[in-house]
């Protein structure tokens, strides 16, 4: 084709397969071919090559080192294309589940750009190189945008409610940290996404004795906090599940049981020491947990703050959250603090007389994503008022949990988190969402 096209409008590019495929006309086989650029050079402008070629994936899911394909290839004149870009397969845990990520990878880093990207989902790769390369020095997201609020911290990347999840929610720009609070045998109160500790935690085969059915709590076995004491919850490690079953969408394997269990204090401590914007306090079972074991979570919770002096400064927002407008109750005489009631049912309307019966104990309210955007086979279907009528009655609304694994989205969203995170924030106008991976909403916001 060498001599019938215009070279100066028309680019010959050279596509390698696999690297021990046989190229047909050489019988030589790609990788080989790899090795003597300049004679791709004398019949292609740019060779289009497997992006494992420039960012190797080892066998455990991790990136490698860059091999140094792009910079000889450059130094031959020849353009690099990267092939190989879907949003639907998992690629690396370097990349969070955030196909953003991988495309950044590919055109902004220290070493080298490739010319272009061959991509399933084109509007993916656009929003990457327009928006989010060469920005890592960003402003901060402009005041009044949605709470960008942690879901037990970074959840995705680290064991959730522990010391590195927490950390890593700060440093990837999280408004709000939040925990969750329960309580052991002995009363220490401590973050942790269950009162269950099956499922968070390595308790199941050292405390399996302890195992029980509480009905008021959860209808499956579980070994629950308060049957065992802080020091014994403290020989635990804690532990990262895939909140999608035994699916093949894990979740970053090698930080699997990384990471220790925070106290409330010591979580106090470190908020006010990082100077977030705020925190958020979960509380569940009070009812169950004052009248079947004699435990007080309201007023664990009440004395921390107020140890913390969290009671006496507005300069970093406190919200209480509950699913029991009696715990709420409780922490009305402190104006400072914001009452969140979370309706984890799902919902499709919010009429007058039940958000009037709200506002009686809260200021906001948290609700599913189902609650705001229906789905029907995959596909979103239609936006309920429920936002709408709530901020009707001034209620500040945030939404619950965003994630950025494909299998969680809508189709229309592309296999994209940021779509469903601006879906979110320009369309829904929530106040904030609680999400698994605060980086991906800091770095939309």
């Amino acid at each position: 084709m060498g001599g019938k096209v215009n070279k100066l409008k028309t680019k010959l590019i050279f596509q390698f397969l696999g690297p021990d495929q046989v190229e047909p006309t050489t019988k030589q086989k790609y990788s080989s071919i790899l090795q003597n650029l300049a004679t791709v050079k004398s019949f292609a402008s740019g060779i289009l090559v497997p992006k494992e070629y420039i960012w190797p994936v080892s066998s455990s899911g991790y990136l490698g080192n860059p091999t140094t394909l792009v910079a000889n290839a450059h130094k031959q004149g020849l353009e690099v294309y990267a092939s190989g870009f879907s949003n639907d397969i998992p690629t690396s845990y370097n990349y969070s589940y955030d196909p953003t990520n991988e495309y950044i990878q590919y055109v902004d880093n220290s070493q080298f750009s490739v010319d272009g990207v061959l991509t399933d989902f084109p509007p993916t790769a656009s929003e990457a190189i327009a928006c989010f390369a060469h920005s890592k020095n960003g402003g901060k997201p402009r005041k009044g945008s949605a709470l960008i609020i942690s879901n037990n911290g970074a959840s995705g990347i680290y064991p959730g409610c522990t010391d590195l999840a927490y950390q890593r929610a700060v440093d990837d720009g999280a408004d709000i940290i939040d925990c969750s609070v329960q309580l052991s045998k002995d009363g220490v109160a401590f973050c942790l996404a269950s009162a269950d500790l099956a499922g968070d935690t390595t308790a199941m085969m050292p405390f399996i004795d302890r195992k029980e059915t509480i009905p008021e709590i959860q209808p499956e076995i579980g070994v629950f906090s308060f049957a065992l004491t802080w020091s014994e919850i403290q020989t635990l490690k804690p532990q990262m599940v895939s909140p999608f079953g035994n699916s093949s969408i894990l979740r970053n394997p090698a930080n699997k049981n990384l990471g220790k269990f925070v106290t409330l204090p010591e979580f106090l401590d470190f908020a006010k020491a990082k100077a977030v914007s705020g925190i958020l306090i979960n509380i569940e079972n009070a009812a169950y947990l004052a009248s079947k074991q004699g435990l007080d979570i309201v007023g664990a919770v009440a004395t921390a703050l107020t140890n913390a002096t969290f009671d006496k400064q507005s300069t970093q927002q406190v919200l209480i959250q509950s699913d029991d407008t009696s715990v709420l109750s409780k922490f009305k005489d402190v104006p400072t603090y914001k009452k969140v009631l979370r309706i984890k049912e799902k919902i499709g309307d919010a009429p007058k007389p039940s958000v009037d019966e709200i506002k009686k104990y809260a200021d906001a309210v948290t609700i599913p994503r189902s609650a705001v955007i229906k789905v029907n086979d995959f596909f979103t279907v239609e936006l309920t008022n429920v936002v709408k009528e709530l901020h009707a009655a001034n209620l500040s609304v945030y939404v619950h949990e965003l994630r950025n694994e494909y299998v969680t989205l809508a189709f229309d969203y592309f296999s994209d988190p940021i779509v469903e995170i601006a879906t979110y924030v320009q369309v829904v106008e929530a106040d904030g969402f609680m999400t698994d991976y605060p980086g991906t909403a800091s770095k939309y916001m």
